[in-house]
């Protein structure tokens, strides 16, 4: 089997044998440009790369999932992914299949999401979910604050790390200000800072009530740090970087964390597995897009509605992300209905398949 780095979508099928029905998977890498750049403490990010997975089972029925790495994220990553789904190709039995699902990460959720009985799992859950709007780093703040005031968002997530933290941390008071009461301000790092930035910030952060809490302010390397601040500074914090799959929810939990967990599914594997582990643990969750395309907002968006309650606003506030159109979750809004997930299309995915 090959996986191409295509110019152009190209494919490639591996075939699994289960219980005596044979299923094809196909895969079909892809390379999209994002509308703009996105700037984050981990660099300039100008297109999304990843492959869908289409499962065609003996019966007619498909069924899709998405395996979408994020650069300078501590999941799999690109490379591994990539070996992961050759060795799936090249032995495709129920064992393969099941060590893969247990290895976790990015192509265990694109996998696992293929054979999810997600409408089953969000039936008994809320009609709708909150939203977090994002809000770009530097002074474009300002302009993006007012249109998602406008769209009617209370809940905002902005990314800081970026810029000099004297010229960010003058921003601060300007970017509450332009916030309505009881409106909620979320601080990205992205692992940016270093100890003495992390607890300057977090003094400020301190006196100013709107700010639901900083995310991910040290390296993910840093556990003692992280839990040293967050044992020293009342606001809240949160881990993101630190928790892209199970084992690291779990080793968190067990040194007896604080604060809040922003999972990103496309990262944690088998989307089944991370609403069995969540669902009752009493965790402060965050359920978060890792930009994924589509194919992967629909597992991501029905992991939330299957925690319901149990998750805060959701970091989902990122479509429309690509062009051209077509490839995006739903589009951006305070609120995330139950039928936008259900009418999401694949269309244009089924188009740009197909062409092979």
């Amino acid at each position: 089997m090959q996986i191409f780095d295509r110019n152009g979508f190209r494919s490639s099928q591996i075939h699994d044998h289960l219980g005596g029905v044979s299923d094809r998977f196909i895969l079909h890498p892809y390379r999209l440009p994002f509308r703009a750049p996105l700037r984050t403490a981990h660099g300039v990010w100008a297109e999304r790369e990843g492959w869908w997975i289409r499962r065609e089972s003996a019966d007619g029925d498909v069924t899709w999932g998405e395996v979408a790495p994020i650069p300078g994220f501590n999941g799999r990553g690109k490379s591994a992914c990539g070996e992961d789904l050759e060795e799936l190709g090249s032995q495709p039995t129920p064992d393969v299949l099941a060590a893969l699902l247990a290895r976790g990460g990015e192509p265990a959720f694109g996998v696992g999401a293929t054979n999810w009985d997600w409408r089953a799992s969000i039936e008994p859950g809320p009609d709708y979910l909150p939203v977090a709007g994002l809000l770009p780093a530097g002074q474009a703040v300002f302009a993006a604050i007012d249109a998602r005031l406008e769209m009617g968002f209370r809940t905002f997530k902005w990314k800081v790390g970026v810029a000099d933290p004297n010229d960010e941390m003058a921003m601060l008071d300007d970017v509450l200000a332009k916030l309505p009461e009881r409106s909620r301000l979320r601080l990205d790092a992205n692992g940016a800072w270093d100890r003495r930035i992390a607890e300057r910030w977090l003094s400020v952060c301190a006196d100013r009530s709107m700010i639901e809490y900083v995310e991910q302010p040290v390296s993910a390397e840093d556990d003692d740090l992280l839990l040293g601040l967050a044992e020293d500074f009342p606001v809240p914090l949160a881990l993101d970087e630190s928790v892209c799959g199970r084992r690291d929810f779990e080793r968190w939990r067990d040194r007896g964390w604080p604060g809040i967990y922003v999972i990103k599914p496309i990262l944690w594997g088998d989307p089944a597995d991370l609403v069995e582990t969540l669902r009752d643990s009493g965790a402060d969750v965050v359920i978060s897009s890792g930009l994924e395309t589509v194919v992967g907002a629909r597992a991501v968006l029905a992991v939330a509605f299957a925690l319901g309650k149990a998750t805060r606003a959701l970091g989902t506030g990122v479509w429309p992300l690509f062009r051209p159109d077509g490839f995006d979750g739903p589009f951006v809004a305070p609120f995330v209905h139950k039928s936008d997930l259900l009418n999401l299309s694949f269309e244009r995915v089924e188009r740009e398949v197909t062409k092979i």
